[in-house]
């Protein structure tokens, strides 16, 4: 995408210092019927950019979505749900995707993926590695494929970072017939049981969980 805009906007810079020049050319080269040569060979003149060729996909795009369960990373000291137990915390925030794939080609899945990462009261320095993993399926049914990836994070200091991944996804098919629509891309956490039943129920806390609890007075 940035390489897209480079070349517009070079494009554009090319566009107003031609039509510039172009202009006081036509200035100089203007007749005494008011119509400028330059202007009549502007008519005869093909167009210097082709239309871009816009060549849809096959068919649509497989569904991309964060699973529920594994949405979210929270480490607890002992096993018990207090906001003065949370160690590193994590949330996936959020995927963007796209997809390409013509006749029998395999289908290419282009996804970012947002990450709100947490340092809780418990957490233990300032570097952190989570893991997450992403896995296709046949929509509905079996996992086809599923793989693992590391995110290490530095905070720096701070209670909170933000990262995002890109990664690319080529799902294979059987032949031309077969549609994105077969298939879902799934992303989450690799988290303990304890972890995933406490996303199931709905519980959670903020990335700054247990930042500002009070401290009990001394007696």
């Amino acid at each position: 995408m940035r390489l897209a805009t480079v070349a517009l906007a070079a494009l554009a810079v090319f566009a107003s210092t031609t039509a510039e020049a172009q202009s006081s050319q036509r200035g100089r080269e203007r007749d005494s019927s008011g119509q400028s040569q330059e202007q009549e060979r502007e008519t005869r003149r093909p167009a210097r950019i082709a239309p871009l060729r816009s060549v849809a996909n096959a068919g649509p795009c497989p569904f991309v979505k964060i699973l529920y369960d594994a949405a979210r990373f929270v480490e607890m000291e002992g096993g018990r749900a207090a906001s003065a137990n949370v160690g590193f915390t994590g949330e996936i925030e959020g995927v963007t995707a796209g997809c390409s794939y013509h006749d029998d080609e395999p289908i290419t899945v282009e996804m970012n993926a947002l990450f709100r990462l947490g340092r809780g009261p418990t957490a233990q320095g300032d570097q952190r590695t989570y893991r997450y993993w992403i896995a296709v399926t046949e929509r509905n049914t079996a996992i086809l494929a599923k793989e693992y990836f590391d995110l290490p994070v530095d905070f720096e200091g701070a209670s909170t970072a933000s990262v995002t991944q890109e990664r690319t996804i080529v799902i294979p098919r059987a032949d031309a017939t077969t549609s994105g629509g077969n298939f879902e891309v799934l992303i989450g956490f690799d988290v303990t049981p304890e972890m995933a039943e406490f996303n199931r129920t709905g519980s959670r806390f903020r990335m700054t969980a247990g930042q500002a609890a009070a401290t009990p007075a001394a007696e």
